[in-house]
């Protein structure tokens, strides 16, 4: 009984996790969409601003994640698995020595790409301007760094709620200023105010990491002075520093090819655009670096659009690295299949109606939230069917890292990142298909990482996916559901407005998808009572589960 109980909560505090991550998440993403689409629709900046702020951003973001983005993971399963046999001392000293590690790599990358901005805009993005974005983003490298080793160490916890709130309140001040900052801008060149609205971020990132280390004081690991050192914990620094390493650089690689897939799209679409445009357009130069930074905007429109489910899924993948590190530490291989297995159907039935609601109203969806600049809708239609493997991937590879298995996400991604960098050059470049090359480079190259990391990760847990329930289903309940918004839009767009069409037609989606999946019997009751008030929501829908 007690061991029965025991499952119970373990399996509660991890949906618990996940519940508080991913609604995190999802008020990080509409945060970021609403000051997107405002200062998108501000008079003066439009796509070629928009192409501005996500040009230096990509560019940030790729130095960002040699120095923080896999350093959560890491520090997070080195200091679950410290705790799972009570070494206290061996976890605050993991903490104490990656702050310094990370600190000091933080603060080479800010100097280097204040100081680099010149050269990467001209020699890298072909459009100088983009200098000024990259210089107001160059501080915030440092802060970032040393809050990832923050949230590592509360998550090795399995305490999210230092990274919820953080991510939430730093979105939120980042909202508010670049809206503030571009507004100040108006009537100024659109990469002066794409600077302004990337200064918002900086300003952002520094107030939530004294939220952090304010957080850190009160809850910090508490070491009894009598506790008996490991042998394990008698390594020198030395030593330590280089089993962070070990851990991180792996994972860092990948993070890093999964960002320079998204900077590939960057440089590729700078440069091929204004190759492929090259002769056909008249005006020079800085006609064909406006074209470039269009096409740019247009994709970042689209990847603001489909980072939103992805970042609702992307809750499970941080989730299970501590929690599947902790049971394997107790041996417990068969609760870390089982927690696997689950999220992933969690991640089919988050990404497939999202991905089908998209590819059904992509134009739609684009008039809406982007009425001043509403191109892309083929873009995102591609983009949809990417950003499902992209899902699958991101939550195979939370289960790859707590099994201590880095390497193989990241030779996947790289094959992947490979064959997107070709495809980009040859379909970029050719004028007939330009912008809509980037998203079937990535269909193909998500594909490719998904396929070589679920082998793997099936081989080391022997999970079970039952294929009718996990693939057939969803799928079903999803093309059922997209058939059902086309029509309900198409029918009311001739009585009401669009936009009023368009959102009644989610929100009919939505209801239609969430019926099916209790119909078409997609989840067991057991997957139920793992959810967060699973039992409530079980008696309310009184359903026979079994």
């Amino acid at each position: 009984m007690e061991e029965t109980t025991a499952k119970k909560s373990k399996g509660f505090s991890f949906m618990k996790n996940v519940l508080l991550l991913m609604l995190s998440e999802i008020v990080v993403k509409v945060l970021g969409l609403v000051y997107r689409l405002v200062i998108t629709n501000v008079e003066g900046f439009g796509d070629a601003g928009l192409g501005y702020y996500s040009a230096g951003y990509q560019i940030y973001a790729l130095l960002l994640t040699l120095c923080s983005i896999g350093i959560p993971s890491v520090i997070s399963k080195l200091i679950s698995e410290r705790l799972a046999v009570g070494n206290n001392y061996g976890a605050q000293r993991i903490f104490k020595t990656a702050l310094k590690l990370f600190t000091g790599i933080g603060l080479f990358f800010s100097v280097a790409l204040f100081f680099g901005a010149d050269f990467i805009a001209t020699n890298i993005l072909n459009v100088p301007d983009v200098a000024y974005v990259l210089r107001v983003l160059a501080p915030a490298i440092v802060f970032v760094a040393m809050s990832a080793v923050f949230r590592g160490y509360f998550s090795g916890q399995q305490n999210m709620k230092p990274t919820s709130v953080t991510q939430v309140l730093e979105q939120f001040l980042n909202c508010v200023l670049s809206i503030v900052f571009v507004y100040a801008l108006i009537g100024k060149e659109p990469y002066i105010m794409a600077a302004g609205g990337n200064l918002s971020t900086t300003l952002s990132i520094i107030i939530t990491f004294l939220y952090l280390t304010t957080y850190y004081k009160k809850n910090r690991i508490i070491v009894d002075k009598n506790q008996e050192i490991s042998p394990e914990d008698r390594k020198s620094n030395k030593e330590l520093i280089k089993t962070i390493l070990a851990l991180s650089i792996p994972i860092t690689i990948g993070s890093v090819i999964s960002v320079i897939s998204s900077v590939i799209d960057t440089t590729t679409v700078s440069n091929c655009i204004q190759h492929a445009f090259e002769g056909l357009v008249t005006g020079g130069k800085e006609v064909l670096e406006q074209i470039a930074m269009e096409k740019t905007g247009i994709l970042s429109k689209v990847d603001n659009l489909t980072n939103l489910p992805i970042a609702v899924n992307l809750a499970f993948s941080t989730a299970l690295v501590p929690a599947i590190s902790e049971s394997i530490a107790k041996k417990e291989k068969k609760q870390a299949a089982k927690r696997l297995s689950f999220s992933i159907l969690a991640s089919i039935i988050i990404i497939i109606p999202c991905a089908i609601g998209y590819i059904c109203l992509s134009d739609q969806i684009l008039n809406l939230i982007y009425p001043n600049a509403p191109d892309g809708g083929i873009v995102l239609k591609l983009s949809s069917i990417a950003m499902i493997f992209v899902a699958l991937s991101q939550t195979i590879n939370g289960g790859l890292y707590g099994l201590n298995k880095p390497l193989v996400p990241a030779v996947a991604l790289a094959i992947g990142a490979v064959i997107k960098l070709i495809l980009n050059i040859i379909l970029v470049s050719n004028p007939s298909i330009n912008i809509i090359g980037a998203p079937i480079s990535s269909i193909v190259c998500q594909i490719i990482a998904f396929t070589i990391c679920y082998k793997a990760i099936n081989r080391a847990l022997k999970m079970h996916i039952p294929k009718i329930r996990y693939i057939v289903k969803p799928l079903l309940a999803g093309i059922i559901m997209g058939v059902a918004v086309y029509f309900i839009n198409m029918g009311l767009s001739m009585v009401i407005s669009p936009n009023i069409s368009t959102i009644i037609s989610i929100l009919a989606g939505a209801i239609i998808y969430v019926v099916l999946i209790f119909v078409l019997k997609i989840l067991t009751k057991e997957e139920i009572m793992m959810i967060p008030f699973g039992s409530k929501l079980l008696a309310k829908l009184n359903i026979d589960m079994d």
